[in-house]
């Protein structure tokens, strides 16, 4: 659980939720590890953290899942 309120951005969280994009990015496939698919996941969890979602797996699925798509 990361316990940071939503909306907030401190270089220790930026920190945090790198950690989780690199956890992610582990899960995928590596054909799908292109630049343009980390920024979609990473885009994905700053949203979600952002909107109050804390946990860091739930995080980390989320952003799976939208890597599972390599992007354009």
């Amino acid at each position: 659980m990361i316990n940071q309120p939503p909306g907030k951005f401190d270089p220790d969280y930026v920190a945090t939720l790198r950690k989780i994009l690199d956890i992610a990015v582990e899960n995928i496939a590596i054909e799908n590890r292109t630049p343009a698919t980390k920024a979609k996941m990473a885009q994905v969890i700053v949203q979600e953290a952002a909107g109050g979602i804390t946990d860091a797996r739930d995080l980390v699925s989320r952003a799976v899942r939208v890597g599972e798509t390599r992007a354009a």
